[in-house]
């Protein structure tokens, strides 16, 4: 603990991994298992004695369990070379300690910093429930290559990952419309918070892309404590104190877009797409609340029309400063790069106190 966020704590696992010194992986800022590893606290033994259900090792704690349900493992390797190899990727994009600059990678000489992304603005259709992979609008967004996905089957609502913006370092935090429609949930808040804790802790820039609906509703989120854990990621992004950059690329509802670094949240930089909506909900939802017993099915339609074109758009939320401007989809990479460099000295005051009170 001495060294947690003091300087990176990476750990392989290739071999069985039982017992009391399990939690340690629960440490470690990045775990990678390589797929016949195994890891647990109570065997199978345990298990079938206490619950009557039997089971094996891989099935109890082997890779897929750890990269899917547990969330444990950032990455998944084929066997210990290659799980060193994994190592040496992470290391690559994190600095050797809390007060060193992260290395450096420069890209290609054609990958300019003003170079243009119009695949990241082809990756997003127009129409607002057309589902879309949000890790085809990143890659093109930051340096060709850079993209490395970390936790990819955990949550796999929400993506995080690292990536290079002209060489430089940048935490990732994205809303992934292919799975749940980019709602958040409980794991997703969880994996988000814990990420950009983990940026802010090694003190690298925080890109926020924004595609959500709002928060994901269910019984059995709310008794599982959607507040509490939803507040994770409310506490993570208030609490980062790098330059915090957000773009907004299609949907953006409710409480679900306030948590995901909004202004006022504190985020430095908030830009919008044309096409973005902005709004407390959906059109749909907007006109079942205010005008459920007033018109029918064709009227209904017109209304969320008018609501869609009245209310969810990005010129409202510039008009009251919620957003810093509306950009060109394929200005992105050359906005954000310019907005990296110039918060680069960032220096934020904070208040003394031993630690804050973090939602667990």
């Amino acid at each position: 603990m001495r060294a947690s966020r003091v300087e990176p704590i990476l750990l392989a696992v290739t071999e069985p991994l039982h017992g009391s010194l399990a939690p340690l992986l629960g440490l470690a800022d990045h775990v990678v298992l390589t797929t016949d590893a195994t890891a647990y606290v109570n065997g199978p033994g345990p298990v079938a004695a206490v619950t009557g259900t039997r089971t094996d090792p891989i099935t109890l704690g082997g890779a897929a369990v750890h990269a899917g349900p547990s969330g444990l493992a950032s990455l998944v390797a084929d066997d210990p070379d290659d799980a060193l190899d994994a190592l040496a990727e992470l290391l690559d994009h994190l600095p050797d300690n809390h007060l060193a600059e992260p290395p450096v990678r420069p890209p290609d000489h054609h990958d300019r910093a003003d170079r243009r992304c119009p695949a990241a603005a082809a990756a997003v259709p127009p129409e607002p429930s057309r589902s879309y992979d949000v890790r085809d609008v990143v890659a093109d967004v930051v340096d060709r290559g850079s993209l490395l996905e970390m936790q990819s089957l955990y949550a796999p609502n929400v993506m995080i990952g690292y990536g290079r913006v002209e060489g430089h370092t940048v935490g990732i935090v994205a809303n992934q419309p292919m799975q749940f429609a980019g709602t958040l949930d409980i794991a997703a808040s969880v994996k988000g918070a814990r990420h950009v804790q983990a940026a802010d802790a090694f003190g690298l820039p925080i890109v926020t892309f924004v595609d959500t609906p709002g928060y994901q509703p269910g019984r059995d989120l709310e008794a599982r404590g959607m507040i509490r854990h939803g507040a994770e990621l409310v506490h993570a992004y208030a609490a980062a104190t790098v330059p915090r950059l957000c773009v907004i690329l299609r949907k953006a509802y409710g409480g679900a877009y306030i948590v995901m670094d909004s202004r006022t949240m504190g985020s430095d930089l908030v830009l919008a797409w044309p096409r973005a909506e902005i709004a407390v909900m959906g059109p749909a939802g907007a006109v079942e609340i205010l005008h459920r017993r007033e018109v029918d099915q064709e009227g209904r339609a017109r209304l969320e029309a008018e609501y869609r074109a009245n209310y969810c758009t990005p010129r409202l939320a510039a008009d009251r400063g919620l957003i810093d401007g509306v950009i060109d989809p394929a200005d992105t990479r050359r906005v954000l790069t310019a907005a990296v460099h110039r918060l680069r000295t960032k220096r934020p005051v904070l208040p003394a106190r031993k630690h804050t009170n973090q939602p667990f």
